[in-house]
Parts: structure tokens; C-alpha cells; sequence
């Protein structure tokens, strides 16, 4: 089981901006792009380097303002993360079409980036993806009423970091000393409120997921008919399992797993599993390019 510590990673100035990236693998080969979820950083996918990176160019990145990278001074929407990491992508000389694979917020990004440049997006990994339906965690609805968002984000205590680790895990043993020193790293980037703020509240409001920007996005990424994996744990607390009857219903094109005894971040907790998914799914995708 991953502890969650951090491995070395780079700094790449993206129009100014010093964004955290990590890069491995043999650049010859098929580009992936691992994209975490609100609030965290590339370390959710700590366990996956190495799975990955004999078949693959394995680039993960922490969005702008979250993990350790600087924020961008423009408006937070999807598209501007899109945007962002496409041209991320640009600044590491990869222009081809990469397997994109996005946790929570980052596979709404991924689904962004695919109807924003549809032409370097080879396939789309969704984990407990964001898009699929109104219900999310009480939580981040509160964090969508700013003023209260802004309370609640001035406890950067050890303990409110254990409770935020602890609602994304079905199991405990998850939270690891080595997760909560990162998480209070993490909460500490000068950018870390205003944009998380900035994201929910784009994103949602007190009532849920806001429709919106689900009803546009999911159905003009359904038309485009790319091959697409989606997986859930069926004990998420943030964005309920029942939202992957919704991305059945969206993708009848696409492949679906449900883990048991498994919270919102299948990449860690079920980390043997999701990898086995994903290098069978994107070999596949390959085998028949």
C-alpha cells in the first residue's frame, strides 16, 4: 500500500506561471496524462508511475493553484484549466494525442480538454469523475457559499486535514502520517483558498453540481465517441456511486468498473486494480489506432 510520499518532481514556467509537473518514462512513447482532483496534487498518483511507465510517457501535473503550483491571475473555469494544461503539454514538446486520466475535478478537465482539442486527446480514464450528477459532498457545498468558505478554510489544523483525508478513503489506513504532512503543505500554498473558492463555487453551489456546465459538457464529449473508461468506488462520500448509472447512460460506447469497499480515489485504494483497468483499456486504444 502507497504511504503517500512525495518523489522528486519539476518546475516548468507556463506563461509565467511555475507549475509542479512530473515527466517520466521514454518520451517515444504513447503520452499519458494524470490529472488530480480539487484540492490536491499529483501525488494521488504516486502509486502509478512506475506501473506505468514502461509502455508509457507518464506526465502528471499539479493545476495551477492547487498542490504546489503557482495560481494563474485570470477567472478559474474548466476550460480555462483545460486550456492550462494543454498548454503544459506545449511547454514538455507533446503534441500528440495523449491518454488523458482524471481523478474528481480532473476528469471534468479531461472531458473539457477533449471538446476544446479533440484532436490531442487519444482516450479518457474517468475516475469518480466530476460531470455526472448533482450530488456531492456537504462539504464542498458549504465551500460554495464564500463566506462561509472562507471560515471554514481558515482552520488549517492537523485535525480538519485528518477529516478532509479521511472522507476520501472507505478505508483508514489510507490516511497516513506521510498524506497529512502533505496535505498541510499543500493547504499552505499561497493560492490554495482563493482558488479552491473560485473552482467550487464555478462548479457548484450550496444546492449541488451545478447543471449547467454538466448538461453541455457530457453530451458534446458523448458525441465525439472516444474511447472512454470510467470507474467508481462504491463507498465514495464525495461524489455518490449512483453517478456511474449516469456515465453508463452518457457513454454507451464506453467501459465501466465499480470497486467494492472503496471511497473516492480508486487510483490509490484500489491502486493494483485501476492499474490492471488502465494499461488494459489504453493498450487496446492503441492496438486499434
Amino acid at each position: 500500500m502507497s504511504t503517500g510520499s512525495a518523489r522528486s518532481a519539476d518546475v516548468l514556467d507556463v506563461d509565467g506561471v511555475r507549475v509542479r509537473y512530473r515527466d517520466t518514462g521514454d518520451p517515444s512513447l504513447p503520452p499519458v496524462l494524470l490529472l488530480h482532483g480539487i484540492g490536491r496534487s499529483l501525488e494521488d498518483w504516486e502509486g502509478l508511475y512506475d506501473r506505468l511507465v514502461p509502455g508509457h510517457r507518464v506526465i502528471s501535473v499539479d493545476l495551477p493553484g492547487f498542490g504546489l503550483s503557482e495560481r494563474t491571475a485570470g477567472k478559474y473555469t474548466l476550460e480555462s484549466l483545460a486550456e492550462f494544461i494543454l498548454a503544459v503539454l506545449d511547454g514538455l514538446d507533446e503534441l500528440r494525442p495523449v491518454h488523458l486520466v482524471g481523478n474528481s475535478l480532473g476528469g471534468a478537465v479531461a472531458m473539457q480538454a477533449s471538446v476544446l482539442a479533440p484532436d490531442r486527446v487519444r482516450s479518457l480514464t474517468l475516475a469518480n469523475s466530476a460531470g455526472f450528477g448533482p450530488d456531492v459532498i456537504l462539504a464542498l457545498r458549504l465551500l460554495a457559499v464564500r463566506p462561509v468558505g472562507l471560515l471554514l478554510l481558515r482552520n488549517k489544523s492537523r485535525k480538519n486535514a485528518y477529516r478532509t483525508e479521511r472522507s476520501l478513503f472507505y478505508d483508514s489506513r489510507f490516511v497516513t502520517e506521510e498524506r497529512l504532512d502533505h496535505a498541510m503543505k499543500v493547504a499552505a500554498n499561497p493560492g490554495h483558498d482563493d482558488v479552491l473558492l473560485a473552482v467550487v463555487h464555478h462548479l457548484g453551489t450550496f444546492r449541488g453540481v451545478r447543471r449547467r456546465w454538466r448538461n453541455r459538457l457530457v453530451p458534446a464529449v458523448a458525441a465525439q465517441g472516444k474511447p472512454t473508461l470510467v470507474v467508481w468506488g462504491d463507498e465514495d462520500r464525495v461524489l455518490p456511486a449512483s453517478h456511474l448509472e449516469a456515465a453508463r447512460s452518457a457513454f454507451p460506447h464506453g467501459r465501466f468498473s465499480m470497486f467494492s469497499e472503496c471511497g473516492h480515489m480508486p487510483q490509490i485504494e484500489r491502486e493494483e486494480d485501476f492499474d490492471i483497468l488502465v494499461r488494459q483499456f489504453i493498450g487496446d486504444v492503441e492496438a486499434f489506432s
